[in-house]
């Protein structure tokens, strides 16, 4: 049995984002110090961290020196080198383990993974040179989508191809960079399951969550998701079989296609608290974050019950700041409006600045308020009439 990290212990994470915020918010409540190891100062994790550590993710030295000085130590986005997770596991323990990450950052090892382990995925097929294109595409049938292997998320480094000389423009596009084409499946609806397992094997899993998304950036989740009760279950079965196969200790994201006729397909893994696990921290008893503390510190998992009926979470993005400052009090106007701010110095189209839940007796109501309060920040126009972002 591992002996837990008790409170007061200092605690080590990867990366500066709004994830890694949202971890030592979770990590202070509890009585743990974080210290923040990022390229950047002033991050939105190291504004509230006992410490933060300016370095290189390539600097293995400096990561050394980190990982002695806490007791354990997270990730909070797959993008950081998987060297630099090995470099910190030699002085203190890595939660989720160094391979998951080296396996979930390239698209190509990941659908390597699922099929050999046999959970479901669309087909797919490898590309690494202009030789592969050919065989590619009768692999998977077009049209399809080519992505990037490495360095893709929220729709970056993706095409989608209706021919084989579409394919290989879209591949010139990309670099000619590694690549996977999926096939293009018409999916009903898409949807996440966000799971936590122990050091021991305990796991805890929260209920399906359905995303919607916006130019390839989720834009509203909607808990629990609608969906029938066999859906459900089965979307709890995968991501447990996840969880195991995969031997994880940690949090960690199941992102599935629903097809018309019910059936589930993997589409990514994330080793980490998720976008669309973000209302948990106001519609369960235990937030992922939370979770993600317990499980990195060898402590029982808590409760993943929903203490409200229905709970939506619409994303802020940085398109919100171009007409000018968003006007919070319209959006908290809404008494039931929770506001999570980042921290971020810059507001950039696209770029996730923050995002705001809410909580109604319905699924329609939650999202309603959720995309009301979220266009009411920004003032109208002349004409008097809102836009949204």
């Amino acid at each position: 049995m591992i002996a837990p990290i008790l409170p007061g212990a200092v605690l080590g994470v990867l990366g500066g984002g709004q994830l890694g915020r949202m971890f030592t918010l979770a990590a202070r409540r509890m009585g743990y110090r974080v210290t923040v190891f990022a390229p950047d100062d002033d991050t939105p994790a190291g504004q509230i961290a006992y410490r933060e550590i300016r370095a290189s993710y390539d600097d293995l030295d400096a990561v050394g020196r980190f990982a002695r000085e806490v007791a354990a130590v997270t990730f909070e986005f797959e993008n950081v080198p998987a060297a630099t997770a090995e470099a910190a596991a030699r002085h203190a323990p890595v939660r989720p383990a160094g391979s998951l990450l080296h396996t979930t950052q390239d698209r190509a090892r990941e659908k390597r993974a699922l099929a050999a382990h046999g959970l479901p995925t669309t087909a797919f097929a490898e590309i690494v040179s202009a030789d592969d294109l050919s065989p590619a595409a009768a692999r998977t049938g077009l049209p399809a989508v080519l992505k990037t292997s490495a360095w893709g998320y929220d729709g970056k480094g993706q095409r989608r191809v209706a021919s084989l000389d579409a394919l290989a423009d879209a591949w010139r596009a990309l670099g000619e960079a590694p690549a996977v084409l999926e096939r293009l499946v018409s999916f009903a609806a898409e949807l996440s399951v966000v799971g936590t397992r122990g050091a021991d094997g305990e796991i805890a899993l929260y209920e399906p969550v359905l995303n919607r998304h916006r130019d390839h950036v989720l834009d509203i989740s909607l808990c629990p998701a609608p969906v029938e009760a066999r859906v459900r279950a089965d979307a709890l079965s995968l991501a447990r079989d996840v969880l195991e196969t995969f031997d994880v200790v940690g949090v960690l994201c199941v992102e599935l296609f629903l097809l018309a006729d019910g059936t589930l397909l993997v589409n990514e893994l994330a080793p980490r608290p998720h976008n669309s696990g973000h209302v948990t921290l106001d519609a369960h008893v235990t937030s992922q974050f939370e979770q993600q503390v317990r499980a990195l510190c060898g402590l029982p998992l808590g409760s993943t019950a929903r203490t409200v009926p229905a709970a939506a979470t619409a994303n802020l993005l940085g398109d919100l700041w171009t007409p000018g400052a968003p006007d919070w009090a319209r959006a908290l106007a809404d008494p039931g409006v929770r506001l999570h701010l980042y921290g971020k110095d810059e507001a950039r189209p696209g770029r996730k600045m923050g995002h705001l839940t809410v909580a109604a007796d319905t699924l329609a109501d939650a999202e309603r308020r959720a995309l009301a309060a979220r266009a009411s920040v920004v003032a109208p126009p002349e004409d008097g009439t809102w836009t949204s972002a």
